[in-house]
Protein backbone atom coordinates (compact mmCIF):
# COMPACT_ATOMS: atom_id res chain seq x y z
CA UNK A 1 0.00 0.00 0.00
CA UNK A 2 1.40 3.39 -1.01
CA UNK A 3 1.71 5.86 1.85
CA UNK A 4 0.05 9.22 1.21
CA UNK A 5 2.28 11.00 3.77
CA UNK A 6 5.06 11.98 1.36
CA UNK A 7 3.74 13.96 -1.58
CA UNK A 8 5.69 14.14 -4.83
CA UNK A 9 3.01 16.24 -6.54
CA UNK A 10 0.48 18.62 -5.06
CA UNK A 11 -2.05 20.50 -7.20
CA UNK A 12 -4.73 22.78 -5.82
CA UNK A 13 -7.31 24.51 -8.01
CA UNK A 14 -4.84 24.38 -10.93
CA UNK A 15 -6.26 26.28 -13.89
CA UNK A 16 -5.09 27.17 -17.40
CA UNK A 17 -7.00 29.57 -19.63
CA UNK A 18 -6.22 30.33 -23.28
CA UNK A 19 -8.17 33.45 -24.18
CA UNK A 20 -11.79 32.60 -23.47
CA UNK A 21 -11.13 28.86 -23.37
CA UNK A 22 -10.61 27.09 -20.03
CA UNK A 23 -8.35 24.15 -20.88
CA UNK A 24 -7.83 23.03 -17.27
CA UNK A 25 -10.52 23.99 -14.79
CA UNK A 26 -9.61 24.10 -11.06
CA UNK A 27 -7.93 20.69 -10.87
CA UNK A 28 -6.83 19.42 -7.45
CA UNK A 29 -5.00 16.20 -6.55
CA UNK A 30 -1.91 14.81 -4.80
CA UNK A 31 0.46 12.06 -5.85
CA UNK A 32 2.41 10.10 -3.25
CA UNK A 33 6.04 9.05 -3.35
CA UNK A 34 6.39 5.74 -5.18
CA UNK A 35 2.82 5.84 -6.48
CA UNK A 36 1.85 4.82 -10.01
CA UNK A 37 -0.71 7.48 -10.84
CA UNK A 38 -2.74 7.08 -14.01
CA UNK A 39 -3.94 10.29 -15.64
CA UNK A 40 -6.72 9.45 -18.06
CA UNK A 41 -9.04 11.35 -20.35
CA UNK A 42 -10.22 11.43 -23.93
CA UNK A 43 -8.45 13.60 -26.50
CA UNK A 44 -9.24 17.19 -25.60
CA UNK A 45 -9.83 16.54 -21.90
CA UNK A 46 -6.89 18.66 -20.69
CA UNK A 47 -4.38 15.94 -19.77
CA UNK A 48 -1.45 17.28 -21.76
CA UNK A 49 -1.95 20.85 -20.58
CA UNK A 50 -1.99 19.69 -16.96
CA UNK A 51 1.14 17.61 -17.44
CA UNK A 52 2.96 20.52 -19.11
CA UNK A 53 2.16 22.76 -16.14
CA UNK A 54 3.47 20.15 -13.70
CA UNK A 55 6.65 19.69 -15.74
CA UNK A 56 7.43 23.42 -15.63
CA UNK A 57 6.78 23.85 -19.35
CA UNK A 58 3.63 25.96 -19.07
CA UNK A 59 2.73 28.59 -16.50
CA UNK A 60 -0.71 28.14 -14.90
CA UNK A 61 -3.29 30.90 -15.03
CA UNK A 62 -4.16 30.33 -11.37
CA UNK A 63 -4.02 27.78 -8.58
CA UNK A 64 -1.08 26.28 -6.72
CA UNK A 65 1.19 23.33 -7.28
CA UNK A 66 4.47 21.71 -6.33
CA UNK A 67 6.49 18.92 -7.91
CA UNK A 68 9.19 17.30 -5.76
CA UNK A 69 8.53 20.24 -3.38
CA UNK A 70 9.43 22.88 -6.00
CA UNK A 71 6.85 25.53 -6.82
CA UNK A 72 5.51 25.32 -10.38
CA UNK A 73 5.45 29.14 -10.68
CA UNK A 74 8.74 30.15 -9.10
CA UNK A 75 10.95 27.10 -9.66
CA UNK A 76 10.17 25.52 -13.07
CA UNK A 77 13.88 25.03 -13.83
CA UNK A 78 14.38 23.14 -10.58
CA UNK A 79 11.44 20.93 -11.51
CA UNK A 80 12.90 20.18 -14.94
CA UNK A 81 16.21 19.18 -13.35
CA UNK A 82 14.58 16.77 -10.91
CA UNK A 83 12.07 14.89 -13.04
CA UNK A 84 12.22 12.40 -15.86
CA UNK A 85 10.02 12.73 -18.94
CA UNK A 86 9.16 10.35 -21.75
CA UNK A 87 7.08 11.67 -24.61
CA UNK A 88 4.46 9.71 -26.53
CA UNK A 89 6.52 10.62 -29.59
CA UNK A 90 9.79 8.68 -29.51
CA UNK A 91 12.33 11.17 -28.19
CA UNK A 92 15.74 9.57 -28.56
CA UNK A 93 18.22 10.32 -31.34
CA UNK A 94 17.89 7.68 -34.05
CA UNK A 95 21.34 8.32 -35.51
CA UNK A 96 23.10 7.71 -32.20
CA UNK A 97 23.73 4.34 -30.59
CA UNK A 98 22.07 3.19 -27.38
CA UNK A 99 25.17 4.09 -25.37
CA UNK A 100 25.61 7.43 -27.14
CA UNK A 101 22.02 8.40 -26.29
CA UNK A 102 22.61 7.52 -22.65
CA UNK A 103 25.86 9.48 -22.59
CA UNK A 104 24.22 12.50 -24.21
CA UNK A 105 21.27 12.64 -21.82
CA UNK A 106 23.48 11.91 -18.83
CA UNK A 107 25.52 14.96 -19.77
CA UNK A 108 22.37 17.06 -20.11
CA UNK A 109 21.40 15.98 -16.58
CA UNK A 110 24.82 17.14 -15.34
CA UNK A 111 26.14 13.69 -14.47
CA UNK A 112 29.88 12.99 -14.35
CA UNK A 113 31.53 10.70 -16.90
CA UNK A 114 31.95 8.03 -14.24
CA UNK A 115 28.30 8.25 -13.22
CA UNK A 116 27.23 8.03 -16.86
CA UNK A 117 29.33 4.91 -17.49
CA UNK A 118 28.02 3.25 -14.34
CA UNK A 119 24.37 3.98 -15.13
CA UNK A 120 24.78 3.05 -18.80
CA UNK A 121 26.35 -0.30 -17.85
CA UNK A 122 23.53 -0.92 -15.38
CA UNK A 123 20.74 -0.19 -17.85
CA UNK A 124 22.31 -2.00 -20.79
CA UNK A 125 22.69 -5.07 -18.58
CA UNK A 126 19.20 -4.63 -17.10
CA UNK A 127 17.65 -4.50 -20.58
CA UNK A 128 19.78 -7.40 -21.87
CA UNK A 129 21.20 -5.19 -24.60
CA UNK A 130 24.92 -5.90 -24.21
CA UNK A 131 25.21 -7.02 -27.83
CA UNK A 132 23.16 -4.04 -29.04
CA UNK A 133 25.06 -1.43 -27.02
CA UNK A 134 26.64 0.14 -30.12
CA UNK A 135 23.73 -0.27 -32.52
CA UNK A 136 22.00 2.81 -33.87
CA UNK A 137 18.66 3.37 -32.17
CA UNK A 138 16.86 3.56 -35.53
CA UNK A 139 17.71 -0.11 -36.15
CA UNK A 140 15.91 -1.31 -33.00
CA UNK A 141 12.33 -2.65 -32.77
CA UNK A 142 9.83 -0.19 -31.30
CA UNK A 143 9.41 -2.14 -28.05
CA UNK A 144 13.15 -2.01 -27.35
CA UNK A 145 13.28 1.67 -28.30
CA UNK A 146 10.61 2.45 -25.72
CA UNK A 147 12.49 0.54 -23.02
CA UNK A 148 15.66 2.45 -23.85
CA UNK A 149 13.66 5.69 -23.72
CA UNK A 150 12.41 4.76 -20.23
CA UNK A 151 15.97 4.05 -19.10
CA UNK A 152 17.03 7.48 -20.36
CA UNK A 153 14.07 9.19 -18.65
CA UNK A 154 15.15 7.64 -15.33
CA UNK A 155 18.89 7.77 -16.02
CA UNK A 156 19.56 10.45 -13.38
CA UNK A 157 17.44 8.71 -10.71
CA UNK A 158 14.65 11.31 -10.62
CA UNK A 159 12.08 11.19 -7.84
CA UNK A 160 9.30 11.25 -10.40
CA UNK A 161 9.00 10.29 -14.06
CA UNK A 162 6.25 11.55 -16.37
CA UNK A 163 5.25 9.07 -19.07
CA UNK A 164 3.00 10.40 -21.83
CA UNK A 165 1.37 7.40 -23.53
CA UNK A 166 4.64 5.46 -23.38
CA UNK A 167 3.36 2.22 -24.93
CA UNK A 168 1.53 3.62 -27.94
CA UNK A 169 1.96 1.30 -30.92
CA UNK A 170 3.84 -1.33 -28.91
CA UNK A 171 2.77 -4.99 -29.06
CA UNK A 172 1.11 -6.58 -25.98
CA UNK A 173 4.18 -8.55 -24.89
CA UNK A 174 6.40 -5.47 -25.05
CA UNK A 175 3.74 -3.48 -23.16
CA UNK A 176 3.72 -6.04 -20.36
CA UNK A 177 7.52 -5.93 -20.13
CA UNK A 178 7.42 -2.13 -20.06
CA UNK A 179 4.96 -2.19 -17.16
CA UNK A 180 7.24 -4.56 -15.27
CA UNK A 181 9.86 -1.79 -15.51
CA UNK A 182 7.33 0.71 -14.17
CA UNK A 183 6.48 -1.52 -11.20
CA UNK A 184 10.15 -2.01 -10.41
CA UNK A 185 10.79 1.74 -10.48
CA UNK A 186 7.80 2.31 -8.20
CA UNK A 187 9.00 -0.35 -5.75
CA UNK A 188 12.31 1.51 -5.55
CA UNK A 189 10.52 4.75 -4.62
CA UNK A 190 10.16 6.48 -7.98
CA UNK A 191 6.79 8.12 -8.54
CA UNK A 192 5.29 7.34 -11.95
CA UNK A 193 2.79 9.75 -13.51
CA UNK A 194 1.45 8.08 -16.63
CA UNK A 195 -1.11 8.84 -19.31
CA UNK A 196 -2.44 6.01 -21.44
CA UNK A 197 -5.25 5.20 -23.84
CA UNK A 198 -5.05 1.50 -22.93
CA UNK A 199 -7.67 0.91 -20.27
CA UNK A 200 -6.14 -2.43 -19.28
CA UNK A 201 -2.98 -0.50 -18.36
CA UNK A 202 -5.02 1.82 -16.16
CA UNK A 203 -5.88 -1.24 -14.06
CA UNK A 204 -2.18 -1.54 -13.17
CA UNK A 205 -2.06 1.90 -11.50
CA UNK A 206 -2.37 2.40 -7.75
CA UNK A 207 -4.82 5.24 -8.41
CA UNK A 208 -6.25 6.85 -11.51
CA UNK A 209 -7.95 10.13 -12.28
CA UNK A 210 -10.27 10.65 -15.24
CA UNK A 211 -10.56 14.11 -16.78
CA UNK A 212 -13.59 15.38 -18.69
CA UNK A 213 -13.76 18.90 -20.16
CA UNK A 214 -10.76 20.10 -18.15
CA UNK A 215 -12.01 18.79 -14.81
CA UNK A 216 -11.25 15.67 -12.80
CA UNK A 217 -14.54 13.77 -12.62
CA UNK A 218 -13.22 10.66 -10.85
CA UNK A 219 -10.15 9.86 -8.74
CA UNK A 220 -9.55 6.66 -6.77
CA UNK A 221 -8.07 3.18 -7.03
CA UNK A 222 -9.24 1.15 -10.03
CA UNK A 223 -11.17 -1.25 -7.82
CA UNK A 224 -12.93 1.53 -5.92
CA UNK A 225 -13.91 3.27 -9.14
CA UNK A 226 -15.35 0.07 -10.58
CA UNK A 227 -17.35 -0.39 -7.38
CA UNK A 228 -18.50 3.23 -7.38
CA UNK A 229 -19.67 3.13 -11.00
CA UNK A 230 -20.97 -0.46 -10.76
CA UNK A 231 -18.88 -1.74 -13.66
CA UNK A 232 -16.49 -4.63 -14.25
CA UNK A 233 -13.75 -2.69 -16.02
CA UNK A 234 -12.10 0.73 -16.00
CA UNK A 235 -12.99 0.95 -19.70
CA UNK A 236 -16.67 0.99 -18.72
CA UNK A 237 -16.01 3.67 -16.09
CA UNK A 238 -14.15 5.71 -18.68
CA UNK A 239 -16.98 5.43 -21.22
CA UNK A 240 -19.59 6.51 -18.68
CA UNK A 241 -17.62 9.64 -17.88
CA UNK A 242 -16.42 10.40 -21.43
CA UNK A 243 -20.03 10.50 -22.62
CA UNK A 244 -20.50 13.55 -20.43
CA UNK A 245 -17.96 15.55 -22.46
CA UNK A 246 -19.29 18.68 -24.16
CA UNK A 247 -16.16 19.79 -25.94
CA UNK A 248 -13.56 18.27 -28.25
CA UNK A 249 -11.05 21.07 -28.85
CA UNK A 250 -9.04 21.15 -25.61
CA UNK A 251 -5.38 20.18 -25.28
Amino acid sequence: MISQNNKTITAHELTKVFGDFVAVDHVSFDVAEGEIFGFLGANGAGKTTTMRMLCGLLKPTSGQGTVVKYDIYREPQKIKQNIGYMSQIFSLYNDLTIFENMRLFGGIYGMSSKEIRTRADFWINELNLTNERNLLVKSLPLGIKQKVAFSVATFHNPKIVFLDEPTGGVDPIARRTFWEMIYKASAQGTTVFVTTHYMDEAEYCHRISIMVDGQIRALDSPQNLKTQFKTDTIFDVFIKLARQAERSDAT
